[in-house]
């Protein structure tokens, strides 16, 4: 399989002159420096339309060769993110820099990928002309095109449809489409906007393997979606935003960081026994649990059930599921 290491043009570098480069406030050279060796960073990143304030003070990093999640509800801003890092919207506020150069730059647009939520092609093209569009679009060499397209239509599963026309697809089949054509030109980046939105279970899987296998070859990933199955399986670290600001973000270890709550199941321990120290116990039969316990003391907390004279057939610490957290994330930001 091809590499994605280089960096040919991408469609992005012939865009309508209203998409016109961005002129940035002034900033730091300290800050420019650290930007140069992230694929994206903002800085107090808004955006406006009219009175309604679609995204407000977005400061985030997202590393290289890492896939990032940026996740949210519907009407979250998350769309609106990546309009302003791809360079389709400019921001009312803020700074953003997109592989190390101010979001919208025009060169660096060649070296970015894009799945935007909702696209539609020619019904009456086929897949393969569809991406031979797109590479004359990006300025990829005629003489490269056919491998460009033929190593698209492999990674997304279409090599045996490539000459059917799109119009006879289905929605999953588009979504491949869609996620093929973002893949031309062997991005640095890849911004995908719901990319399984449309997925059956195997195509969903497919896309995730895709994800895994871009950031094994060393391209970052920025996946925008509000599906937490599919953040919490292949996302390194992760935003969450709720009407337009961060609320939350770091690796899943941080984001799903329990409450303290530990379960132990033993016997043989003198119900006079002072545990106290280690928090309020709650007595179920054989279960005790303890709340508000710091993992480090989780051992000290075994050790002292043993030194009483219980023996201890299990230990299990309290683990929240992303959807939990999610949602205490959203109820904490509305209060």
């Amino acid at each position: 399989m091809r590499s994605w290491a280089s960096s040919p043009p991408t469609r992005f570098s012939r865009l309508p002159p209203r998409f016109t480069d961005p002129t940035p406030g002034p900033v730091s050279a300290g800050e420019t420096a650290g930007a140069a060796s992230l694929a994206v960073h903002t800085q107090d990143l808004a955006k406006r339309y009219g009175r309604t304030v679609a995204l407000t003070a977005l400061t985030m990093d997202v590393r290289r060769a890492e896939v990032f999640g940026f996740l949210g509800p519907n009407g979250a801003g998350k769309t609106t993110a990546v309009k302003l890092l791809v360079g389709l919207a400019r921001p009312t506020a803020g700074q953003a820099w997109v592989l190390g150069a101010p979001a919208g730059d025009r060169p660096t647009r060649r070296r970015l990928g894009y799945l935007p939520e909702l696209f539609r092609y020619q019904p009456w093209l086929s897949a393969r002309e569809v991406l031979g569009l797109h590479c004359q679009l990006a300025g990829i060499a005629a003489a490269s095109r056919r491998q460009e397209i033929d190593g698209a239509l492999a990674w997304v599963g279409l090599a045996d449809r490539a000459d059917d026309r799109v119009g006879g697809y289905s929605k999953g089949m588009q979504q491949r489409l869609g996620l093929g054509v973002a893949l031309l030109g062997r991005p640095e980046l890849v911004l995908l906007d719901e990319p399984t939105s449309a997925l059956d279970p195997v195509g969903r899987h497919d896309v995730r393997e895709i994800i895994r296998r871009l950031k094994a070859n060393g391209t970052a990933v920025f996946l925008n979606s509000h599906l937490l199955s599919e953040v919490e399986q292949v996302c390194d670290r992760v935003a969450v935003v709720d009407r337009g600001r961060v609320i939350a973000t770091g690796t899943m270890a941080e984001i799903l960081r329990g409450d303290g709550t530990v379960r132990l199941r033993v016997q043989g321990l003198d119900p006079a026994a002072r545990l106290g120290a280690f928090g309020s116990p709650v007595v179920e039969g054989e279960w005790i649990t303890f709340t508000g316990l710091e993992p480090e003391r989780v051992p000290e907390l075994v050790a002292e059930v043993v030194r009483r004279g219980a023996r201890v057939y299990a230990v299990e610490p309290r683990t929240r599921s992303l959807e939990e957290r999610f949602l205490q994330l959203l109820r904490e930001s509305e209060a």
